[in-house]
């Protein structure tokens, strides 16, 4: 006669073989501990990139610093990579691969404010490969981790109304395709910018040469006329992405903004990233 707890286990292994055939043990998910005692809880596996991600707050050595207004970043995807101190925009190099973040901040303009200690700091934390803690992301909460152990909250919570594409001054901060981007090179960085006017055109600069053109938005599509630009002779980084930025004319161009960021998507697959100045 078998013993109990061999008849209990035989049970056991059926149930896990029945939910294991019915698919329903992947949909359990993995559990990880916590500091905060939530052992209990599933990782979202919502995605990390195209998220603009709002920084509620900062944790070095131990102590918490919060975040002044206007400080976020973004992981890739359609809205691009870099973010924003808080004073200064930036550009920046991304990689995700599952829950590692490899992040180097790029090019960053150069606003005096009183929170100028908050972004050296973020700066420093961002620098380097960070771990993405996702349990909190089906709320809209999502911790990065250093290899220090320094952590920065983020909440993917909207913040503000969009800012209006006409009328708006916008600084470029990126150049890249559907799957990747990178911040501007030093040469332009804080130069190339565009301005959309509420009379259909619009002015700006390609990071060498002025232009200008007709530029109708609807329905998150912007039809371009023939742009005109000045003629300086422009070499290195500032030609290429002048060359770049003029694929943007070449016809039809999809438009997206998020609170104070623009994504431009040309025809070709071309993305460019800007984000709204400061007044």
């Amino acid at each position: 006669m078998p013993r109990h707890s061999d008849m209990y286990k035989q049970r056991v292994t059926q149930t896990l073989t029945v939910l294991a055939a019915a698919g329903l043990l992947a949909a359990c998910g993995s559990e990880s501990g916590g500091s905060d005692g939530d052992s209990g809880s599933v990782d979202s596996q919502a995605p990390l990139t195209g998220v603009r991600w709002n920084v509620v707050s900062l944790t070095v050595d131990g102590k918490k610093h919060d975040a002044p207004d206007g400080a976020y970043i973004r992981l890739g995807g359609k809205g691009g990579t870099g973010g924003h101190y808080g004073c200064n925009g930036y550009g920046a190099d991304v990689s995700v691969k599952g829950d590692t973040v490899d992040y180097k901040p790029g090019i960053h303009t150069e606003i005096a404010c009183k929170a100028l200690g908050f972004e050296r700091r973020l700066a420093d934390a961002l620098d380097g490969t960070l771990k993405a803690d996702r349990k909190g992301m089906d709320d809209g909460r999502l911790t990065l981790t250093t290899s220090k152990g320094d952590r920065i909250a983020l909440t993917s919570e909207p913040v503000a109304p969009p800012t209006p594409l006409q009328g708006t001054t916008w600084t470029v901060d990126s150049v890249g395709d559907d799957s990747t981007t990178r911040a501007l090179p030093k040469q332009v960085a804080g130069k190339a910018r565009l301005t959309f006017d509420k009379d259909g055109t619009v002015h700006g600069n390609l990071g060498c040469n002025d232009v200008s053109a007709k530029a109708v938005p609807k329905n998150g599509v912007i039809t371009f006329g023939v742009p005109k630009t000045t003629r300086m002779m422009c070499q290195g980084a500032k030609a290429k992405t002048e060359r770049d930025l003029l694929k943007l004319f070449d016809g039809r161009t999809g438009y997206k903004v998020s609170d104070k960021d623009l994504t431009l998507t040309a025809d070709d697959g071309t993305t460019v990233t800007a984000t709204a100045a400061t007044k």
